[in-house]
C-alpha cells in the first residue's frame, strides 16, 4: 500500500508543474497517447484476483490492506481520502473488481486498475477515460473511431479544475456526488436547503442563479431548492434581502445534496435591491396569492397604535369586511366561515380580539402570512373562500433576544431563547389590554361598571436535529372577556397545539408529519335582578393528522402528495342556572362528531421556459357519527315541525350521513418576458362546517355546525384570469385578476329565526346558492423613499334562496347582496422616508356602504300597528371612508445599546368621519326613526413604544 505524498511522482502538483511547460494542445495528445497505451497493455493482461474476508465497522484503510495481502496488487491513494470512513461488508471469493465498486459505493472514490502493473490507483470524483468524447481535439477523427461506444461520446468532457491558491475563498469548492462511468450525463440535480447560519431558521426566497447561463431558482418557504447543473464546474450567484451575498463554487459529478449555511448581512437601506421576489408574482403559477410579512404592518396606521397583519391585509384587493370593528374577513364575496385560517398548521377559529379591531396574533411572535384567494394549494381543503396560513417564528439558536411594545390599550413582550447554540431555541409571546380604565373614565354612566378585557399566549419550540431533521412544536392561547352596558359576562377563548416534524428522506424528497389539535369556545355569564341567572357554553374541537411530501422527480416535475384526517367534536351548546335561586332549568344540546379525511397529489410541471402548469387532485370525505338523533321530514316539503316524518336514534360511532367527491386544482402561467406574464386557474372545494347566526356580521356567539342528515356540505367552484407586470427593474408591481365565484348550499336563516340551542336547527335555516365576481387591480412600489400600494377591487356577492313554499323562500326567489357585498373598495398605503429614523406613514380607505333592509311602510291589523320591510339587503347604508396617518421614529443605531427602539405616533380617522357600523330603527310616539351606531366617530390618537434586545 502506497500513500501518495506531495513529492510522489503522482502527486499532483508535480502533474501540475509539468503541465506548465506544455501548451493544453501537448497536453491533450500526451493523455490520448498514455491512454492508448494503457488501453493496450490492459487488453492484454490477464484475469482478476478474487477477494474474501468479513469486515465489521472496520476502517477502509484496514481492509486495503487485507486486499493488498490476498493478492499482488499495490493501492495508492492519499490519505485524507478515506480518513475516519468504516465499512461494514461480506466478500466471499469476490472479484476484486466488484469488491471495490461495494467497497467505495457510499463515497466519493473511484479506482483506476492497472493489470499489468498490479497496481490500484483510488481518484477521488475521477474517471481514467479509455475513450475520449467527441471533439476532443477539435476535429471529428475521434468521433469516428470510437463509434463503438455510443453512450460515452454522447457524455460530458472531463472536468479540468485547477486550484488557484492565490484566490481567497469564503468557501471551499463543492463537489457534488460521484462520478459514475455509466451514467455520464449532460447535466445533474443539485438540491439542498438554505438556513441562516445564525438563527436556524429556512432561508425562503433565496435566489440563486447560475453564472454564465440564464437559469435560476428560488428557495421555498422551508428553504428548498433544487437546480439543474451543467456537468463540472459551476459558479453559483446567492442572493437575499438580509443575507450575505456570497458566490459559490461547485463541481457537479452526478446528482447530489448541497446545503447553504447562510451568514445575515448588514446594507444601507437606499442601497437594497430586492431579488428575491423580485419576479415571484409574475412566475409563480399559482392565481390570487398574496404574502405579507409581519414587518409590513410596522409602519401602517392602524387603531390605537396596534400592528396587525389581518387588517394588513384587508387592504389588499379581494379582502374585506362587513364593516369597521366587524369580526372575521369576506374574501372574493365569501361568507367569513369559508376562510381557512391555519396558525403553526393548526385551525385558529377566532383569530380576532374585542369584535375584530385587534388581532389574536402577538405581532411580534409572528413572521408572516401566506394568503390563497384563487389558486388553493392541493394540501389544503375544508374552505371554499380561502386559506390564511399564519406562520410563528423561530426562536434565536444563538442568543437571549426579545422584542416588546406599551401602547395605550396593550402591552406585548416575546423572548427569544437559545436551549442548545446552533440548534434548538424557544419563542414565548405574552400579550394583554388594559382596556379598563378608558372605559371607566369616559362620562357616559352607564360605561362606568363596563370592562373589556384580553390576553394571548404563545409558545413555541424549534429543534434541528441534524441536516435531515427537524422538529417544531407551538402552543397558544387567547380569551377575550366583555360586558359593555349589560348584566352578562361574555367570554371566548381559542386554544391550539401543534407539532411538525419535517424530514430529508432523500435529495429528492422531503416530508412533514404534523399533528395538531384546535378547540374554540365561548360562554355567557348572565346575573340580571330577577332570578334568571344562568351559564351557557358552547365549544368546537378538532384533532389533525397530517403527513405530505414533496419529490422533485426531474427538472420538470415537482410532486406534491400526502394525506389527512380529522375529528370533529362540537358542543352545540349548554345553560344551567348560575346560584340556587335561579329559575332557569338545566338543558343541553345533543353532542355531534365527524371525521373529514382527504387524499391530495399535485404536479409543479414546467413546460418550457415560458409555460408552466400547476394539476392537482384532492378526494375529500366527511362523515358525521353518533351518538345522535335526527329528524326526517317529508321529501319535497319545507322542513317544520309539522312535516316530520320519522326521528332515527344513530348509536355512538355510527354513521349518519357522508359527503364528499374529488376536488381539482388546475393553475397556469405563460410567461410573455421575465417581467410579463399571464395565468389563469380552475378549481372546486367542498366545505362540510357551517356558521349558525343570525346577527350582520359575525359575532363571537356564532356557533359552528357540521352537516349532517338534514344541513347539506357546501360546494364552490372558481376560475380565474389575471395579468402581471414589474416595471422599471422591479421597483413597480401591477396585476389586473378577474374572478367569477359559483356556490351552493350556503347557509342563511329564517326571518325571526332562533338559532341558538335549537335542537332542529334545520328548521331554521335555509341553504341556497351564491355568485361572486370580481376584478382586483393592485399597484405596488417595492423600495425608494416613497413606497406603498393602491388596490381597487369591483366586486358583487350574491345570494339566492328559492323554493315553491314561501317560508323557504327569500325575495321571491331572486339573487340579493350579501351583507358584506361592497362593490367598490378603494385602499391606498404610502410611506415616505425623510430620513434612516424618521418616516411618515398613511392609509385610506374608501368603501361602498353595505346592504340593509330597511322598513318602507307601515300597516294596522287588529288593532295593532305593524312596520313593512323592503327586500333584504335592496338599500344601503352611507359609503364609508377613513384616513389615518403616522409619524415613525427610529432610535439611534448604535451597536452597543441595551435595547434598540421605535415610536409610533399615530392619529386613527383623522378626518373624524362617522362612518356607519349599522342602521337600526325604533318606533317613537307611533314614527318610525332610523339611527345609526358607529365604533370609532373621532380621531383617535395614539403613541406606541417599540422596543427591541
Amino acid at each position: 500500500m502506497t500513500k501518495l505524498q506531495n513529492n510522489s511522482c503522482f502527486s499532483q502538483t508535480t502533474i501540475k508543474d509539468i503541465l506548465s511547460f506544455v501548451t493544453i494542445r501537448h497536453y491533450k495528445n500526451f493523455l490520448f497517447t498514455l491512454l492508448f497505451f494503457i488501453g493496450i497493455i490492459s487488453g492484454h493482461s490477464q484475469d482478476l484476483p478474487n477477494i474474501s474476508g468479513q469486515y465489521y465497522a472496520t476502517p477502509i484503510e484496514e481492509v486495503i490492506v487485507d486486499f493488498e495481502r490476498q493478492t499482488d496488487f499495490k493501492f495508492f491513494f492519499l490519505d485524507e481520502w478515506i480518513n475516519g470512513v468504516t465499512v461494514t461488508k461480506t466478500y466471499d471469493n469476490e472479484n476484486i473488481n466488484n469488491a471495490l465498486q461495494s467497497l467505495f459505493e457510499h463515497t466519493s472514490l473511484n479506482f483506476y486498475i492497472e493489470k499489468n502493473s498490479k497496481r490500484i490507483v483510488l481518484l477521488e470524483n475521477t474517471i481514467v477515460y479509455d475513450v475520449l468524447p467527441n471533439g476532443f481535439f477539435g476535429s471529428e477523427e475521434i468521433t469516428e473511431q470510437n463509434t463503438s461506444s455510443p453512450s460515452k461520446n454522447n457524455a460530458p468532457p472531463p472536468t479540468f479544475y485547477t486550484t488557484n491558491t492565490q484566490v481567497k475563498r469564503n468557501y471551499d469548492v463543492a463537489k457534488v456526488g460521484k462520478s459514475d462511468p455509466n451514467n455520464l450525463q449532460e447535466s445533474y440535480r443539485l438540491t439542498g436547503r438554505a438556513i441562516n447560519s445564525k438563527t436556524g431558521e429556512p432561508i425562503p426566497d433565496l435566489t440563486i442563479r447560475v453564472k454564465g447561463s440564464n437559469q435560476i431558482t428560488v428557495s421555498d418557504t422551508n428553504g428548498n431548492y433544487s437546480l439543474a447543473l451543467p456537468a463540472g464546474y459551476n459558479v453559483l450567484s446567492i442572493r437575499a434581502m438580509g443575507i450575505a451575498s456570497t458566490d459559490r463554487e461547485v463541481i457537479m459529478y452526478n446528482n447530489g445534496n448541497l446545503d447553504l449555511l447562510m451568514e445575515e448581512g448588514l446594507q444601507q437601506l437606499d442601497e437594497v435591491v430586492v431579488e428575491a421576489d423580485a419576479f415571484k408574482n409574475v412566475e409563480e403559477a399559482i392565481t390570487g396569492s398574496e404574502q405579507i410579512d409581519s414587518e409590513e404592518s410596522k409602519n401602517i396606521p392602524l387603531v390605537l397604535g396596534e400592528r396587525d397583519i389581518l387588517s394588513v391585509a384587508k387592504a389588499l384587493p379581494g379582502i374585506s369586511s362587513a364593516g369597521e370593528g366587524a369580526m372575521g374577513l369576506n374574501v372574493r364575496g365569501g361568507k367569513t366561515d369559508q376562510n381557512l385560517v391555519l396558525l403553526d398548521d393548526a385551525v385558529i377559529y377566532n383569530p380576532q380580539h374585542f369584535f375584530g379591531i385587534f388581532q389574536a396574533l402577538n405581532p411580534f411572535t409572528t413572521k408572516g402570512v401566506d394568503i390563497y384567494k384563487g389558486a388553493i394549494p392541493v394540501e389544503f381543503g375544508g374552505r371554499l373562500s380561502s386559506v390564511f396560513d399564519i406562520r410563528t417564528k423561530n426562536g434565536n439558536v444563538e442568543k437571549f433576544s426579545g422584542e416588546g411594545s406599551i401602547g395605550p390599550v396593550t402591552g406585548n413582550l416575546a423572548l427569544e431563547i437559545p436551549l442548545e447554540k446552533e440548534k434548538s431555541s424557544l419563542i414565548i409571546g405574552g400579550r394583554g389590554a388594559y382596556a379598563d380604565w378608558i372605559l371607566r373614565s369616559l362620562d357616559d354612566e352607564s360605561l362606568s361598571n363596563s370592562n373589556a378585557s384580553f390576553f394571548d399566549g404563545i409558545v413555541k419550540y424549534h429543534n434541528k436535529i441534524n441536516d435531515k431533521n427537524e422538529v417544531k412544536a407551538t402552543a397558544y392561547y387567547s380569551r377575550d372577556a366583555f360586558s359593555i352596558t349589560s348584566d352578562s359576562l361574555y367570554n371566548y377563548d381559542n386554544r391550539l397545539f401543534s407539532v411538525r416534524w419535517d424530514h430529508r428522506m432523500s435529495d429528492k424528497t422531503n416530508s412533514a408529519l404534523i399533528v395538531d389539535n384546535s378547540n374554540y369556545g365561548f360562554g355567557i355569564d348572565f346575573d340580571g335582578e330577577s332570578n334568571s341567572d344562568f351559564k351557557l357554553d358552547y365549544s368546537i374541537n378538532e384533532t389533525e393528522l397530517k403527513y405530505k411530501l414533496r419529490t422533485g422527480l426531474n427538472d420538470k416535475n415537482t410532486l406534491d402528495y400526502g394525506i389527512s384526517a380529522k375529528y370533529y367534536s362540537v358542543n352545540p351548546g349548554n345553560i344551567e342556572p348560575d346560584g340556587s335561586e335561579s329559575d332557569i332549568s338545566e338543558f343541553a344540546i345533543d353532542k355531534e362528531q365527524a371525521v373529514e379525511g382527504a387524499l391530495f397529489i399535485g404536479d409543479e410541471i414546467t413546460v418550457n421556459d415560458k409555460l408552466s402548469v400547476n394539476l392537482g387532485v384532492r378526494y375529500a370525505f366527511f362523515a358525521a357519527l353518533g351518538e345522535a338523533t335526527q329528524r326526517t321530514y317529508d321529501e319535497g316539503m319545507p322542513k317544520n315541525e309539522s312535516t316530520v316524518q320519522d326521528t332515527i336514534a344513530y348509536s355512538s360511532g355510527e354513521n349518519i350521513k357522508t359527503y364528499g367527491g374529488p376536488e381539482a386544482r388546475v393553475s397556469v402561467r405563460y410567461l410573455f418576458t421575465p417581467d410579463f406574464s399571464v395565468k389563469a386557474s380552475l378549481n372546486n372545494s367542498y366545505q362540510f362546517l357551517h356558521t349558525l347566526s343570525n346577527n350582520t356580521t359575525i359575532s363571537p356567539i356564532d356557533t359552528w355546525k357540521l352537516s349532517d342528515l338534514n344541513i347539506d356540505a357546501q360546494k364552490g367552484y372558481q376560475a380565474s384570469l389575471g395579468f402581471y407586470k414589474n416595471f422599471k427593474e422591479n421597483e413597480y408591481e401591477l396585476s389586473i385578476e378577474g374572478y367569477y365565484k359559483k356556490m351552493e348550499n350556503v347557509l342563511d336563516f329564517k326571518t325571526g329565526a332562533n338559532l341558538f340551542l335549537n335542537e332542529n336547527v334545520e328548521t331554521q335555516v335555509l341553504q341556497g346558492d351564491g355568485k361572486a365576481y370580481g376584478v382586483e387591480f393592485l399597484l405596488k412600489k417595492k423600495s425608494g423613499d416613497l413606497n406603498g400600494w393602491l388596490s381597487y377591487t369591483y366586486s358583487r356577492s350574491l345570494y339566492r334562496f328559492d323554493s315553491e313554499f314561501s317560508e323557504e323562500r327569500i325575495n321571491n326567489g331572486e339573487f340579493f347582496p350579501s351583507n358584506f357585498d361592497k362593490p367598490h373598495d378603494v385602499s391606498v398605503i404610502t410611506n415616505y422616508r425623510f430620513t434612516k429614523r424618521y418616516s411618515i406613514s398613511a392609509n385610506f380607505v374608501y368603501q361602498t356602504g353595505r346592504p340593509i333592509t330597511y322598513p318602507v311602510g307601515t300597516f294596522r291589523f287588529n288593532n295593532a300597528d305593524f312596520v313593512a320591510f323592503s327586500d333584504r339587503n335592496k338599500f344601503r347604508i352611507p359609503d364609508f371612508y377613513r384616513l389615518d396617518l403616522g409619524l415613525n421614529i427610529e432610535g439611534n443605531h448604535k451597536k452597543n445599546k441595551l435595547a434598540h427602539s421605535f415610536v409610533t405616533i399615530s392619529v386613527y380617522n383623522v378626518l373624524g368621519r362617522n362612518n356607519p357600523y349599522s342602521v337600526f330603527f325604533v318606533t317613537d310616539n307611533g314614527e318610525v326613526k332610523a339611527l345609526q351606531s358607529s365604533i370609532f366617530s373621532i380621531p383617535i390618537p395614539s403613541i406606541t413604544y417599540n422596543f427591541k434586545f
